[in-house]
């Protein structure tokens, strides 16, 4: 291998640690901001888990747990009001098959910011992985590129 091969490889290192280290950045904003405006656009609606739901009751629903506490609760009602039947079951010329319509579009639009919250926390954590791979290179990018002290040579007499 020639010695200019040799030399350039930190500088390719230093600019693939840049590359992850702007990655790492970038993830790790758009996640958070994503959390975050999924939990602001929960709490404009300005909903409340109903008072018999098993955890959060009368909490304003803005994070995943409360919104998945609001679903399971939505669930209970409905399968109440139906006599335990799922919309698939129930006759379409019952009356609560509207009702349970209803439930399952609220559940299904609750369980997708809750998916919305998972992807969001994944970008974020993939995006601090990133940033600690890139520092990672970064720093031996430094080490390879440090001088190395001179070995002296030993002539054979």
């Amino acid at each position: 291998m020639s010695n200019a091969a040799v030399q350039s490889k930190p500088a390719h290192l230093k600019v693939l640690a840049i590359i992850v280290l702007a990655f790492g950045g970038l993830f790790a904003v758009s996640g958070a901001a994503t959390w975050m405006l999924v939990a602001g656009n929960l709490a404009a609606e300005k909903v409340t888990v109903a008072d018999d739901a098993a955890a959060f009751a009368g909490e304003l629903v803005d994070t995943p747990w409360e919104a998945w506490a609001q679903a399971d609760i939505i669930n209970k009602h409905a399968l109440e009001g139906s006599g335990g039947k799922t919309y698939a079951e129930l006759d379409r010329e019952d009356p609560a098959r509207a009702t349970v319509m209803n439930g399952s579009f609220l559940r299904a639009s609750l369980f997708t910011s809750v998916l919305a919250f998972g992807v969001s926390l994944l970008v974020f954590g993939l995006g601090v992985v990133c940033i600690v791979a890139g520092e990672a290179l970064r720093r031996i990018a430094v080490r390879l590129d440090a001088p190395v002290a001179a070995k002296p040579v030993v002539q054979n007499a």
